[in-house]
């Protein structure tokens, strides 16, 4: 297929388009650069143009004008992703969905919503309407969408208690408009929902959300030092298995990151203090109150609600998740992450033996999650890059202990998970996406089928033009 842009872009002019080119290349890029590894293969990829439809029959329109010229389109939100999951691998067009942010309806439990709505703002709304709140967000709240986090996203804030985003009952409902001569809109909920969450829009663009909520809490935001890093983490654990006491967040950070990367926090800890960040529900005070005082080597230096700092740290959850690894690249630019699971029941001991192994070159940090009804833990493991073959090292050190990484150096839908096809998605992007249109070069199995995963896959159309490469 030879994409004729011009044709298409010239069609759809009637469509708001982004006409300046700093503005079309900031939107042709996601925080893929957390990885010097897909920094060096990606940073000079970009779209052609970019349109910004106002509603689901502009979604349509630019999917059926597109797939005429054989024009590629990746669409995106807010571009907080990590992985370079909207990054346009053979230019073309990025759909942006900013202007398609409307609120619907919220009803007892549920929220009908855009894509394109911040999750702070629904988040907002929700409680101002229903005095209920989203389930999870991501760390990036404040900038990144709920169409991207649903795309891209696995869990966050309130996984502690809700699981994953995979999790049956954390999505309703989503409504799809695949990418043919003649796009058509499609439901999906339960067993279909995996068709095309966590796809990166490769197979089908949502237009319509509908998600669970819960009811909203005034959270006590707490942090909590020890100088132990293991007897903080067996602290954290049993406390997110505490069936009394409600949790949003709980997460752990190894001696000496929060010294070092957490600037608003450091003049309260010392270099040697392993940092606990919570999120408490008020009515679970009491509890928590009580389990602190069942260990005293545990110190609660902050709490939201009784601030006696000169300058708050603001929200504690942006100390947790990926926010974790950008303060500690805007200290140290030399570092980046590792995505980890520690499974129950080995989760504790897993852990100690990658730290006694890894650490201080791999620094964990940790956050509580429900996996399959049981608390474990994911890991987001700050690592100090030295060359792409340690990396690669250091993730089959993990591997072979028996920790399962999810690899963020890596842009596919398969090399960043379990190194396999998902079917479901691969057969609706055969039924919805005929010509491989949507954010090509990110499904492995529909490009190259009998790709071996040895080493990072290289879609071809991702190589630099030559006046980009000099």
């Amino acid at each position: 297929m030879q994409p004729n842009v011009a044709a298409a872009k010239a069609a759809l002019a009637h469509i708001e388009q982004d006409e300046n080119p700093a503005t079309i290349r900031a939107k042709s890029r996601d925080f893929f650069w957390y990885s010097p590894v897909l920094k060096e293969a990606m940073d000079h990829l970009e779209a052609d143009f970019v349109v910004n439809p106002k509603s689901e029959a502009e979604v349509i329109e630019v999917l059926r004008v597109c797939y005429a010229h054989d024009v590629p389109v990746t669409t995106r939100g807010a571009g907080t992703g990590n992985y370079g999951q909207a990054m346009p691998m053979r230019g073309g067009c990025v759909m942006h969905l900013r202007h398609m942010a409307a609120v619907k309806e919220v009803h007892p439990g549920r929220v009908i919503c855009e894509p394109g709505i911040l999750l702070k703002d629904l988040d907002a709304y929700c409680k101002e309407h229903s005095g209920q709140e989203i389930r999870m967000f991501s760390s990036t709240w404040a900038t990144a969408t709920i169409g991207g986090f649903i795309a891209g996203g696995s869990g966050g804030v309130g996984s502690v208690h809700w699981g994953s985003l995979r999790d049956l009952g954390n999505i309703i409902r989503l409504r799809v408009v695949t990418m043919e001569a003649e796009p058509r809109v499609l439901e999906f909920r339960g067993e279909e929902l995996a068709r095309v969450s966590h796809a990166y829009g490769t197979n089908g663009i949502i237009t319509e959300l509908e998600m669970p909520l819960a009811p909203a809490y005034d959270w006590v935001e707490i942090f909590v030092a020890m100088k132990d890093f293991m007897a903080a983490t067996r602290f954290t654990d049993a406390l997110a298995n505490q069936d009394g006491i409600l949790l949003k967040l709980a997460s752990v950070y190894e001696a000496p990151a929060p010294y070092d990367y957490f600037t608003r926090v450091k003049p309260h800890i010392e270099a040697d203090d392993t940092l606990i960040g919570l999120m408490v529900a008020p009515h679970s005070m009491d509890g928590f109150l009580t389990f602190l005082g069942r260990h005293p080597d545990a110190r609660m230096i902050y709490r939201s609600d009784a601030n006696d700092w000169p300058r708050t740290p603001g929200p504690v959850f942006e100390y947790g998740w990926n926010h974790t690894t950008l303060r500690a690249l805007k200290v140290d630019p030399s570092i980046t992450y590792l995505q980890v699971r520690y499974g129950f029941p080995e989760h504790l001991a897993l852990i100690e033996k990658m730290r006694d192994a890894l650490s201080p070159e791999v620094l964990q940090h940790l956050e509580a999650i429900r996996m399959e009804g049981k608390i474990a833990f994911a890991g987001l493991s700050l690592v100090k890059f030295t060359t792409k073959e340690r990396l690669d090292e250091i993730v089959r050190m993990h591997e072979e202990a028996g920790a399962l990484i999810f690899n963020p150096h890596r842009y596919t839908l398969e090399e960043g998970g379990r190194q396999s096809a998902d079917q479901r998605q691969l057969d609706f992007k055969r039924e919805a996406d005929p010509k491989g249109l949507l954010n090509p070069g990110k499904m492995v199995s529909w490009d190259t089928p009998d790709f071996d995963y040895s080493e990072m896959y290289r879609y071809p159309a991702m190589t630099p033009k030559p006046e980009a490469a000099e």
